[in-house]
């Protein structure tokens, strides 16, 4: 016979806290469900009413710090080449991928999805600028995860972090999905580069092959 869980009950070792009102347990199943139910609380109490606003409600005050740390980010890479100022964007772009990250999980997901995109590609090109391929693909590839069309600077910009770490197949495996999923022939840019480094990809692999046929 099959017990119905629904008609058991388990006891779970939960504390609150008193300060801070936040729940924790010493079974390590439950930390992150319970962080996640602390920062939703935290969230509630936040706002004017402590309960959720309409889903298409967002913080514009969040928004405009994201943009801001942003811009800062982008201002800190014009200014110098110099790694200096790469890790001084680092630094800028990972405040604004924090605030896009933690906004509450009623706020818009596409909202959330669009300003990491574009947070993840600009800290990918700061971590290219201070020459940290590994961390700079890293972050090319999730915000190609976060938006993969219209997005062919971070495609471009994880191909070219896999040809200085001389994983060159892998790379043009990568760029020939960026140029299927952006199409080679709608022009721009952008498109224009994930196209040449194709280009530089075949020849260096046609030269290897070349010198391994000797």
């Amino acid at each position: 016979m099959t017990t119905d869980p629904l008609d058991t009950f388990t006891l779970l070792p939960l504390t609150l806290d008193p300060t801070s009102k936040s729940v924790s347990s010493p079974l390590p199943d439950l930390k992150t469900p319970l962080a996640n139910l602390t920062q939703l609380q935290r969230s509630l109490l936040s706002t004017p009413t402590q309960t959720p606003p309409p889903p298409s409600s967002t913080n514009p005050k969040r928004s405009a710090q994201i943009a801001k740390m942003r811009d800062q980010g982008n201002a800190s890479l014009r200014k110098s080449s110099s790694p200096a100022s790469a890790q001084e964007a680092v630094t800028l772009y990972t405040y604004g991928l924090e605030m896009a990250l933690t906004r509450p999980a009623w706020e818009p997901v596409q909202l959330v999805r669009e300003e990491c995109a574009l947070l993840y590609s600009n800290r990918a090109q700061a971590y290219m600028g201070a020459q940290m391929w590994p961390e700079a693909a890293a972050d090319a590839e999730c915000s190609v995860e976060c938006k993969r069309t219209g997005n062919a600077k971070a495609w471009w910009r994880r191909g070219k972090c896999l040809c200085e770490m001389g994983r060159w197949k892998e790379a043009g495996e990568w760029v020939e999905s960026g140029l299927e999923v952006e199409g080679e022939k709608e022009g721009g840019k952008e498109r224009e580069e994930l196209v040449g480094l194709r280009k530089e990809i075949v020849r260096f692999l046609d030269e290897e092959r070349r010198r391994e046929g000797r």
